[in-house]
């Protein structure tokens, strides 16, 4: 067991520190969980990338850490198999310790910002009774949550800030105090230009009607454009048949596949080629002398190398990405590409960066013990606070893996709790703040209350009395707020990325960052979900992905929810090329965690944007 244990670990690109005291601990956690080595190794590759380690070193002092993430994942799948099971551990040991001192809590006073707070949220409260909502104010007034209870609210857990010191006309720095923040809301906003990319995806659209062909065709499709792409950088030749059987070195594009099921490794990794090149052939790739690599079923990628005997290509390099410039240059014709250079030069000769500010957040947005929607009412509460132009929410909102959906004991429809619950928070928001104020919605496949089809379309507003300022958006949608270009995709493509990606990295002592890599798939790939088959549960129409799914230029920002840990990174965009402009290009990856997280509270993100990654303020904040 021992030794096979530690097959998966070096197989999944994993070294062991102290080899013998942590192959005995897996071992004992195999038979503890019942757990096979693969699916070990897997739940480790998870604990990893949450914890954001940096090394690919199993090290013996993360074990007590890995034998709480196993404890929580046992929790979960009994938990699934009967709601009624409750399994104790060590977290039970600690709420019952900590129960003795809720008196002591109960009697602590506020501190001035908890004053402030109260204020803010008993002002916005009044705002939604005096609009009708005393259903919400009434049931949360008389009841006391978990969420209710908890502490920390509000701390700063991650921050990038490359902006200066806000100063007054004057030179001196502005002070924020409780006066200054009630007349603040009353001040009035500067407007945030909205312009929706439209991609065909229409509310009410007809789906689950793709074909075979239409598989086909999104693949085919995909391959062609790659090589399209990589010829036209003058970089590579045009791409050769990959099956045939050739001592001189060749260059081929193909998508990489899994010879059969489960995850990739070094024996069944495929290429498969076009019809034009191969006839849609698959050959087996050898990737032993690469010194590096991230591949994954479904990514299209360019092999130089030989194939001697016709039955395996040995790359000798590997190119996996492409300028993004010179993709979305290949469809056009020459006389609209210039006319198009023409007006990019001319739109950043005449307009200076403006400083956009923005709150994003990813649902759940109410706790798994009610649907009290208290995570939204707080969030909304903060920016009646800070008055960002941009309030970005995306879903799921009526969440289908919420119990009490699950189990059907509501008394409203799934639309109604949608109405009275979310859209009437959020238009209770914008009144309070006036004309100015933006708000864009993306839903998710999770939403109970919607179309379960991805790519998906946006949520119908118009056939609802709802304010003009809420702007829905497809799933995945790009955007432009104030000439920043945002993309946004709720599936979680990086969850599904990380379970499918197998990599190698070179020993040259640089850190290894995982989650880079996963988001940098998405661009170099030049889609939102670039991965193929789809992971589970993931209802792909082929239909209506190939032009919803592309990414034609790069975006400012990338907006990506997952239950990987929170994070933002600024990520190098484009392949190899002369120009040095291209190499500059940089995006600004978000993943803003979520806003609920079982019974307590999760994580937002707030930003202030001036034009590029250089001149921005990015903080991740507990609600």
């Amino acid at each position: 067991m021992e030794e096979e244990i530690k097959a998966e670990f070096l197989k999944s690109g994993f070294t062991l520190d102290e080899e013998q005291e942590i192959l005995k601990k897996c071992h004992t956690f195999c038979q503890d969980y019942r757990l096979e080595p693969s699916d070990l190794v897997s739940s480790w590759e998870i604990y990893y990338l949450n914890r954001q380690l940096d090394e690919s070193v199993v090290k013996d002092a993360e074990m007590d850490g890995f034998l709480g993430h196993l404890q929580n994942e046992q929790l979960g799948a009994s938990a699934k198999k009967d709601p009624g099971l409750h399994m104790y551990s060590f977290k039970d040991v600690v709420m019952v310790l900590d129960a003795e001192d809720e008196d002591t809590k109960d009697v602590i006073l506020g501190t001035p910002i908890d004053k402030y707070e109260k204020l803010q949220l008993d002002i916005y409260d009044s705002a939604r009774k005096t609009n009708g909502n005393i259903y919400s104010s009434e049931r949360k007034s008389k009841l006391v949550t978990p969420f209710g209870k908890r502490s920390n609210k509000f701390v700063v857990k991650f921050n990038i800030d490359n902006l200066p010191t806000i100063e007054t006309a004057n030179g001196i720095e502005e002070h924020y105090d409780l006066e200054d923040g009630i007349i603040k809301r009353v001040q009035p906003l500067k407007s945030s230009s909205l312009v929706v990319h439209q991609s065909g995806l229409e509310p009410g659209c007809r789906f689950m009607y793709d074909r075979i062909e239409d598989r086909f065709n999104a693949i085919e499709n995909r391959i062609r454009k790659h090589a399209a792409a990589l010829v036209a950088s003058s970089l590579y030749e045009e791409p050769m048949d990959p099956s045939v059987a050739s001592q001189r070195s060749m260059f081929a594009v193909g998508m990489i596949c899994c010879d059969g099921e489960g995850h990739l490794n070094d024996k069944s990794i495929l290429l498969q080629s076009s019809v034009e090149h191969s006839r849609g052939q698959r050959v087996r790739l050898e990737l032993n002398k690469l010194s590096h690599f991230s591949v994954f079923p479904g990514q299209i990628v360019g092999i130089k190398g030989h194939n001697p005997s016709g039955h395996c290509l040995i790359a000798s390099e590997l190119v996996d990405s492409v300028p993004l410039s010179i993709a979305a240059d290949a469809d056009l014709p020459p006389t609209k590409k210039q006319a198009l250079d023409e007006e990019i030069q001319a739109t950043h000769l005449s307009s200076t960066p403006t400083e956009t500010t923005m709150i994003i957040a990813a649902g759940p947005f109410t706790t798994t013990d009610n649907l009290l929607f208290e995570p939204l009412s707080e969030l909304l509460a903060y920016a009646t606070r800070n008055s960002p132009q941009l309030l970005i929410l995306l879903g799921p909102f009526i969440d289908s893996e919420h119990p009490q959906i699950k189990k059907g004991t509501v008394d409203l429809s799934f639309d109604d709790i949608f109405q009275s619950e979310v859209l009437r928070m959020v238009q209770d928001y914008l009144e309070y703040m006036g004309p100015n104020a933006q708000l864009v919605m993306v839903p998710s496949i999770r939403d109970a209350n919607h179309d379960f089809v991805f790519p998906q379309p946006a949520f119908d507003l118009d056939s609802l009395n709802v304010r003009l300022q809420i702007t829905s958006l497809n799933n995945p949608g790009i955007f432009e707020a104030d000439q920043v270009m945002i993309g946004c995709c709720t599936v979680d493509i990086l969850k599904h990325l990380s379970g499918e990606e197998m990599s190698r990295h070179s020993m040259d002592g640089q850190p290894n960052d995982r989650l880079s890599r996963l988001a940098s798939h998405i661009l170099s790939q030049q889609s939102f979900y670039p991965l193929y088959p789809p992971a589970e549960g993931v209802p792909m129409d082929f239909s209506l992905a190939s032009e919803v799914l592309h990414i034609s230029s790069v975006p400012d920002l990338l907006i990506l929810p997952s239950d990987i840990k929170y994070f933002v990174k600024v990520l190098p965009v484009g392949g190899t090329t002369e120009g040095e402009e291209e190499q500059m290009k940089r995006c600004v990856c978000i993943n803003p965690g979520r806003l609920a997280k079982g019974e307590g509270g999760g994580t937002f993100v707030e930003l202030k944007y001036q034009g590029s990654s250089d001149k921005m303020n990015a903080s991740i904040i507990s609600i």
